[in-house]
């Protein structure tokens, strides 16, 4: 018995010939930030943050002196985990696609492996948002308790201004991380490189006068420090434009060119 091909009508051809869709950006977005939250290494980090956050409000409250128990005050004290911790969170995001071997998997999916850095930033972008959120509500609660227990000082309110620097610190610190991330593709170098060059600048600059005034302008932490206070000057902005270009502009552009042309085994 044979059977006859079915005629290859226009309609097919058509069909066959139609580009396939790319992937959106915003559903690489989806797929980013649920691979930073849905790991066990994910989940035991956030976990640690937003245990970080509630400690230190607790902490601020009952050990803090009275004047500095303001709400302004809890919200800078809930952000310090989220200062130090969501860089990790931004490395690991990087570094555990080429660690796990599951960086063949998305490049094959989405080919264009800038799209794929760049939902890996705005997911970074979207947890920021969520920690500021959350250490909102914590600094809330502190400074509820804190009236309730005549324990808290000021009033309650925190300037748009100061909200609006604490998220942007949020945003580059987990970004920072995400650079790193694709400038080394190996979490542990990145994760003490990040964490041992700002220290050393420190010490250099307590120990040599001439540093100071450098460490200043290289070092990411005296830099983002003012974005948690109520302002920032001219100055300052100018250091945080000096430090992220060479912290966080560089190491992004010189990692994605590695990313972009490096072979995945």
């Amino acid at each position: 018995m044979t059977f006859a091909a079915a005629p290859v009508t226009a309609t097919d051809t058509a069909t066959a010939a139609a580009p396939v869709a790319a992937t959106t950006l915003l559903r690489l977005t989806e797929v980013e930030l649920r691979k930073m939250t849905d790991t066990r290494a994910g989940r035991w980090l956030l976990a640690v943050v937003a245990f970080a956050a509630v400690a230190l409000v607790v902490v601020t409250l009952t050990a803090a002196p009275r004047e500095d128990r303001t709400w302004r005050s809890f919200l800078t004290s809930s952000q310090a985990g989220v200062a130090v911790l969501f860089p990790v969170v931004g490395i690991l995001a990087v570094t555990s696609e080429w660690s796990q071997r599951t960086a063949l998997t998305t490049f094959a999916l989405v080919p264009d492996r800038r799209r794929v850095l760049g939902a890996k930033v705005a997911a970074g972008v979207v947890l920021a948002l969520f920690g500021v959120v959350f250490g909102l509500l914590c600094a809330t609660l502190g400074r509820a308790v804190a009236g309730c227990t005549d324990r808290g000082a000021g009033n309650w309110s925190i300037p748009g201004p100061m909200l609006a620097s604490v998220l942007l610190a949020a945003i580059l610190s987990i970004t920072l991380g995400v650079a790193f991330g694709v400038l080394f593709l190996n979490a542990p170098l990145a994760i003490v490189t990040f964490f041992m060059v700002p220290s050393v600048l420190g010490i250099l600059a307590d120990l040599v006068s001439a540093m100071e005034s450098v460490n200043r302008w290289v070092n990411p932490g005296p830099a983002l420090d003012p974005l948690y206070g109520t302002g920032i000057s001219g100055v300052e902005w100018a250091r945080l434009t000096t430090t992220m270009a060479i912290w966080l502009l560089t190491p992004l552009a010189v990692g994605t060119y590695r990313v972009i042309h490096t072979e995945v085994h």
